[in-house]
């Protein structure tokens, strides 16, 4: 029998190689989007909602997959759900028409409902004090996404897009293999199955969970609509190509996925609010600043002739400060499920579910308001003023329920009980 050291090593290892796969397949379309769009004649709106489709699905599939990993375990729950999404991703390369791009996207988002499942099945086999480090480690399978900046544009070039959905299926298929060897039955004291459905759904009155989900859908909601439209992004704003554009975008990407097991790391070591509260900061003034268009001044002077002069963040200032706000939304990824962790331990498949579904929903619906909006206005800065004001909800959020009165942030206890940041 092995020991519990070497079954929380297998499982975590496991599991995140399971979630890097299927976050890679749930973003795919940022990349075959492209070559899809222009094949197909669509405008900003309808390659966003191409692309947010999975994501919608994957979302709204968090909170049951979160109730079942509760009732029957996340290794049967999670295997399932990879295999489920096998034969719509080989059967993507002979869509011809948009609603049968949209009706596999669908099906193929389900990959994404895998995350509430995976970070409660891992959670379970690690003690309380390393919880946030565990799922930190975990949740850097959004690393997935950099995976396809890398594999489907090179996979486009040389073979077209309609090669991507084969090589991607085949690579689900190995990894629903490979997660269930390796992985284990959730331990003895994990309570599997012990909540009923009104006390899960209890749950859902806590207004701790919907701030959680608001925190959410701007560290995992903004990075996901980011995944998926950085790449039509530089292509539209700085003119480069669908390889550069899709190289350049790895530098949000990766460090943003990657990190979250340092931000793992940070919340057990100080906490989730101090580590939250911090990312919230530091990403509102980049987004400020990225937010700004390109303008020109016209200045009148005494003698009648005009100053003119232009502002406007080029490609480097504008990827270096891309760079920190994914740092700072991958940590703020992990410090969010923290809070989970310390606050619903015997609920902890089913918040995860709701939270995960609030920054799903954000990752859906972000990218087709950027579409909108740069449809609208013509102006491509419009989708940072949009992630500006939305982080800018959460900062205050945060300060009204937990910076007013430091003297309610109280160590965790139990579910129901007050806790770290809580107001309730």
């Amino acid at each position: 029998m092995p020991t519990s050291r070497r079954i929380q090593i297998s499982v975590l290892s496991a599991s995140t190689f399971a979630f890097t796969i299927c976050f890679a397949i749930w973003v795919m379309f940022g990349v075959i989007g492209n070559p899809i769009a222009e094949e197909l004649g669509l405008n900003e709106t309808q390659f966003g909602v191409l692309t947010a489709i999975p994501i919608l699905t994957g979302s709204l599939a968090r909170l049951p997959l979160g109730m079942l990993t509760d009732r029957f375990g996340g290794r049967p729950v999670f295997s399932l759900v990879m295999l489920s999404t096998v034969i719509p991703i080989y059967l993507l390369q002979f869509a011809t028409s948009y609603w049968h791009f949209l009706a596999l996207g669908a099906l193929i988002g389900l990959a994404g409902g895998s995350f509430s499942v995976g970070i409660a099945y891992t959670a379970r086999f690690f003690e309380r004090e390393r919880q946030g480090f565990a799922m930190g480690i975990f949740g850097a399978g959004n690393a997935g996404a950099a995976l396809t900046k890398y594999v489907a544009p090179t996979v486009v070039v040389i073979w077209g897009w309609q090669a991507v959905p084969t090589v991607y299926a085949v690579a689900m298929l190995v990894t629903v293999v490979l997660f269930w060897i390796f992985t284990y039955p959730e331990p003895p004291n994990a309570q599997v199955g012990r909540s009923s459905l009104r006390e899960q759904l209890g749950v859902l009155r806590d207004p701790r969970v919907w701030k959680y989900c608001q925190y959410y859908s701007v560290v995992f909601g903004g990075y996901v609509a980011l995944s998926l439209y950085l790449t039509r992004y530089y292509i539209i704003e700085y003119g480069v190509g669908l390889q550069l554009a899709a190289l350049i975008a790895t530098i949000f990407v990766l460090p943003s996925g990657v990190i979250r097991a340092f931000g793992g790391w940070l919340s057990d070591r100080f906490g989730a609010h101090t580590v939250t509260w911090w990312c919230m900061w530091s990403s509102v003034v980049c987004l400020f600043l990225m937010s700004y268009p390109e303008t020109q001044y016209a200045i009148s002077r005494r003698d009648g002739s005009t100053l003119e002069f232009t502002f406007g963040i080029n490609v480097w200032i504008f990827t270096a400060l891309l760079f920190v706000v994914g740092l700072a939304w991958g940590v703020g990824k992990a410090s969010v499920f923290k809070y989970i962790a310390n606050d619903y331990d015997r609920n902890i498949g089913l918040v995860s579910g709701v939270v995960g579904l609030a920054g799903g929903l954000g990752g859906f619906l972000l990218p087709i308001m950027f579409g909108a909006l740069v449809d609208f206005t013509g102006v491509s800065s419009t989708v940072f003023m949009l992630l500006f004001g939305v982080t800018s909800v959460s900062l205050i959020w945060m300060w009204w329920t937990e910076r007013r009165n430091p003297v309610l942030r109280r160590p965790a206890q139990s579910d129901g009980a007050v806790v770290e940041g809580s107001t309730n």
